[in-house]
């Protein structure tokens, strides 16, 4: 074996744990990945329906987004980013208990709905740690850990859920497994994390392009909606005339065209995964099999995700997005073609659902890279924090509208009309991401200039 294999190792060890302390993200995104999905397979195991399940994620995107904009808020007002960590983990490590003892749907809804307030805290004080305590020239290695640790998260969660269902096929007492890895990361967080010597306010954030992409990448990666914020606007007088000035002028640019495609392609992801777990359930695969194939998407996260960079920057980052969308459709439809056959179920179902999730796992990678690197050179010498939070509006509408159909088509109609759906919503993004192509090519030819912040 020849020195460069055995150097490559601690290098890529050491890409991956850029800071010891970044291990405390590795057991929460493992409970936060398995959490998702147990809870959608409690629902099935008490008979329970898809329609309740997108009842309970719309109320949760919902607490997801107000939450949000109050962490948010609190996050630049008070710098005590080890304390929001403990906050949302310690809280998460009850709340999962606390399910365990579950008698009615009710109670279910008020639990994950306080899911949805908590998470914030954490992805605020994340961002904003890592920010802080890395240098500039430090911070793309500490937010390609970040990334990479949310991931390799996500792969242990989906086989904790496996190995533990395939061991005791009993669902309930994984939550307090799950449990256990919140707290783990909350007494990492307490031991090996300080706060911050020179807190910085969430304006300034908004200008640092990897804490940019790192937010985009990190809440499309976990499959959830996790909106960034910038702090809370001031209303002035006059805010509804220039507000009415700036979407007139916005109008003639890409950044709406970009808003629209970013809107119709969330709308669609959430239409598709709030009714998946149950589709996959309704063609006979077991509970352990449904932890298997949401495994097979994050390993093919974990594996495209480096390669996004390279191909954006290869082939132009405007050309991955519809190539990623367009992969992605056809993800769709292969699976809404499986429900035309009612012999495809057991281990056939599992095995081609298996391969379809891992290439919808590779397109969304490349996806959120090379729609973030769009976005941003959209945002560059711009008003960067309050497009930012229409943008992230957008994202909470699609999540609360995208659950709420989800339920609607796949209960009173059929999850292959909601696969199908989907389908056309990204189909219909496609010629937006070509329009706004050329509309910032014909902006950087000099037609039109870009409009200045007052």
């Amino acid at each position: 074996m020849d020195g460069t294999a055995t150097e490559q190792a601690p290098r890529r060890l050491a890409s991956i744990l850029a800071r010891p302390w970044l291990v405390a993200f590795l057991p929460i995104n493992a409970a936060t990945a398995a959490f998702g999905l147990s809870l959608q397979l409690l629902i099935l195991g008490a008979h329970g329906s898809v329609i309740q399940w997108a009842l309970a994620a719309t109320v949760f995107n919902g607490a997801l987004i107000v939450s949000s904009i109050v962490w948010g808020y609190l996050a630049d007002r008070y710098p005590l980013r080890r304390r929001f960590l403990l906050i949302n983990y310690l809280g998460f490590a009850v709340i999962y208990a606390a399910l365990f003892f579950l008698t009615s749907f009710n109670e279910l809804i008020i639990l994950y709905t306080l899911v949805g307030v908590l998470t914030p805290a954490g992805v605020s004080a994340s961002n904003l740690l890592i920010l802080e305590q890395f240098s500039e020239t430090e911070r793309p290695t500490a937010y390609a850990s970040f990334q990479e640790i949310s991931i390799l998260g996500s792969i242990l969660g989906g086989l904790v859920g496996f190995f533990w269902l395939e061991a005791n096929e009993m669902l309930r007492p994984l939550l307090f497994v799950l449990a256990g890895l919140a707290l783990t990361s909350a007494i990492i967080v307490w031991f090996g994390v300080k706060d911050s010597p020179r807190p910085l306010r969430g304006v300034e954030t908004t200008r640092d392009a990897s804490g940019l992409l790192s937010r985009l990448r990190h809440s499309v990666a976990l499959r959830s909606t996790v909106p960034f914020f910038p702090p809370f606007p001031q209303l002035q007088p006059g805010v509804i005339r220039r507000a009415w000035r700036r979407v007139r002028e916005e109008a003639r640019h890409e950044i709406p065209l970009i808003f629209a495609a970013t809107l119709l392609f969330n709308l669609s992801a959430n239409l598709f995964n709030v009714s998946y777990t149950f589709y996959l359930a309704a063609v006979g695969i077991s509970f352990a099999g449904i932890f298997l194939v949401n495994v097979s998407n994050n390993v093919a996260q974990s594996i495209f995700y480096p390669l996004s960079g390279s191909l954006s920057k290869r082939g132009g980052a405007d050309r991955l997005v519809r190539l990623s969308s367009l992969l992605r459709m056809f993800g769709y439809l292969i699976v809404a073609g499986f429900t035309f056959d009612h012999y495809f179920g057991g281990a056939l179902a599992f095995g081609a659902n298996a391969a379809v999730y891992a290439i919808l796992g590779a397109a969304i990678a490349l996806y959120s890279t090379a729609s973030s690197l769009v976005l941003f050179r959209t945002l560059h010498a711009r008003d960067a924090g309050s497009l930012l939070g229409l943008n992230s509006a957008l994202g909470g509408v699609a999540a609360i509208v995208g659950a709420f159909l989800s339920g609607v088509l796949s209960y009173y109609g059929s999850y292959r009309l909601t696969f199908l759906v989907a389908a056309l919503g990204l189909l219909a993004s496609l010629p937006l991401w070509a329009a706004s192509d050329a509309a910032y090519i014909r902006r950087r030819l000099g037609g039109v200039s870009i409009p200045v912040s007052e």
